[in-house]
């Protein structure tokens, strides 16, 4: 299933910002109090990012560990809060939403973690991991629990008989399946994957990643799946956002992405995939490390290990430009000399 460019956007975003700060402490204050200049750590973990998820479609999000990527998905699942920006769903905004529509918001976004066996309570039996939410939320009640938990289970591929087991007793894929199925069990109409297949082998990969794409069919869910991996990124997105120290550098389709990547950051990542053609190839990593966002550089932040830098790259920070249909990317080689 593709989506069209003019689908309505069901999930919204402007000017996303997440900064941490950690205060300088008592000691900190003590020593000020000597003339020392202590001041507090900022670290802006993502800085303003702007988009529009629509209905139906696979968003993937790609960047290098550290780029904000996951910040990203906590903010939008509500678990970490907002430094700055807006979120909007089905065309609200957050702070203008009703109470119901704010319930609405809560439970269709819901958030499917990387490490199967530390997101799930081991103290608590699979029935009540995947039936409490429902049951809590009103979606069924507690006399329905078991039935419905056993048609989630089915449904993710699980035998119903272990509806009574614990998580020790289920192996990482099976782990795995028991989070989407407690995600699914709300009733959610986007489902934000944070590397879910990462920590699974990857025979186990593809299987998870089929059953994604079956249940976006069977309940009509958007996805944002968020990764590292652009092989597995390339399989399952229609539309590819590319991260950089907490900024996007580049949003395109995935086919448009792929065949021809605009910004220089995402050709030195498409260049690390693997071939199947059996010839040699010379592999040249990306140079250097990513900054710390706790010293961005000035300008382009990708500046430091460009190929393509100029004087204009290293004093002022481009904008994403249309470069195309539905594109757009922030580099200075797009703009008018």
């Amino acid at each position: 299933m593709t989506t069209q460019p003019n689908a309505e956007a069901i999930l919204e975003f402007q000017g996303l910002t997440k900064t941490f700060v950690t205060p300088i402490g008592v000691i900190g204050h003590v020593a000020n109090l000597f003339g020392a200049r202590v001041k507090k750590t900022e670290i802006k973990a993502v800085a303003g990012v702007d988009l529009q998820v629509r209905r139906g479609e696979v968003v993937g999000i790609v960047g290098e560990s550290g780029c904000g990527k996951s910040t990203v998905a906590r903010m939008l699942a509500g678990i970490s809060s907002l430094s700055a920006g807006e979120i909007s769903y089905q065309g609200v905004r957050l702070p203008d939403m009703t109470r119901e529509q704010r319930r609405a918001f809560d439970l269709g976004v819901q958030m499917i973690f990387q490490d199967p066996f530390a997101s799930l309570n081991p103290r608590m039996r699979v029935v009540d991991i995947i039936g409490e939410p429902a049951v809590v939320h009103g979606i069924v009640k507690s006399s329905e629990k078991r039935d419905y938990v056993i048609e989630l289970m089915e449904k993710v591929g699980l035998s119903g008989a272990y509806a009574d087991r614990y998580p020790h007793q289920f192996s990482g894929g099976q782990r795995q399946r028991i989070g989407i199925a407690r995600a699914l069990a709300v009733k959610p109409s986007i489902l934000i994957c944070d590397e879910a297949v990462a920590a699974l082998d990857v025979s186990i990969q593809a299987q998870v990643l089929n059953l994604f794409m079956d249940l976006r069919e069977e309940f009509d869910l958007t996805y944002l799946f968020i990764s590292h991996n652009l092989g597995v990124v390339e399989h399952i997105s229609d539309r590819v956002v590319i991260m950089y120290l907490g900024k996007a550098v580049e949003v395109a389709s995935t086919e448009d992405l792929f065949d021809n990547p605009n910004h220089p950051y995402t050709r030195l990542l498409l260049d690390q995939l693997p071939l199947l053609e059996a010839r040699e190839r010379d592999y040249q990593p990306i140079i250097g490390e990513l900054p710390s966002p706790l010293d961005p550089p000035p300008g382009c932040p990708f500046h430091p290990r460009c190929p393509h830098v100029m004087d204009r790259c290293r004093s002022e920070m481009p904008q994403l430009l249309p470069v195309g249909p539905d594109r757009v990317s922030a580099c200075h080689l797009n703009a008018p000399v």
